[in-house]
């Protein structure tokens, strides 16, 4: 249970950082079952498995809900593609803490991607860890989505299942 509450801990420390990258005009996954490695570098917290069940729509929300990021929360945000690898550096407010976040994502948003997220945090309170994160997320599609599953599911690797659109805000009223 404590590794658990370690790795939520790192997580949601590393958040800003992983949504950041993660939120820029991100290709939809091929609808199904995935499976998410995350390897907390050069830190002493096991690294962390699960799978979700994704449609094109629940994955447009998840982006859009848990993407973290606004245009106006960041000073910069560079976006490039350059031979089916993209990097992506930003400069981003959250409250008082600055983040400056230098992303790589490559492979195939049908088949199996990696994404590298390599953050440094300035201001704000103190984060388990310190201000320093690299994450690694190396994902693969495993079929359609088993029986019982619906979009939104995420299901860690001690069973533990919820559903994204179950946690997500609600949107804002349209003006």
């Amino acid at each position: 249970m404590r590794h658990l509450s370690a790795i939520a801990v790192a997580l949601f420390a590393a958040a800003p950082a992983i949504t950041t990258a993660l939120a820029l005009d991100m290709p939809t996954r091929k609808a199904g079952l995935w499976e998410l490695k995350l390897d907390f570098v050069g830190r002493n917290l096991p690294g962390q498995t699960m799978q979700q069940c994704v449609d094109a729509a629940t994955d447009k929300l998840m982006n859009q809900a848990f993407g973290g990021t606004t245009k106006e929360a960041c000073s910069r945000q560079d976006v490039s593609n350059a031979g089916g690898v993209m990097t992506i550096d930003s400069v981003c407010k959250f409250g008082p803490a600055t983040v400056t976040t230098h992303s790589t994502v490559s492979g195939s948003f049908d088949s199996a991607y990696s994404v590298d997220v390599e953050s440094s945090r300035e201001g704000g309170p103190p984060v388990p860890g310190g201000s320093r994160n690299h994450t690694r997320i190396a994902a693969k599609w495993l079929g359609p989505c088993a029986s019982g599953q619906k979009p939104g599911d995420i299901i860690m690797a001690n069973g533990m299942k919820m559903n994204v659109l179950e946690m997500a805000p609600p949107a804002a009223p349209r003006r």
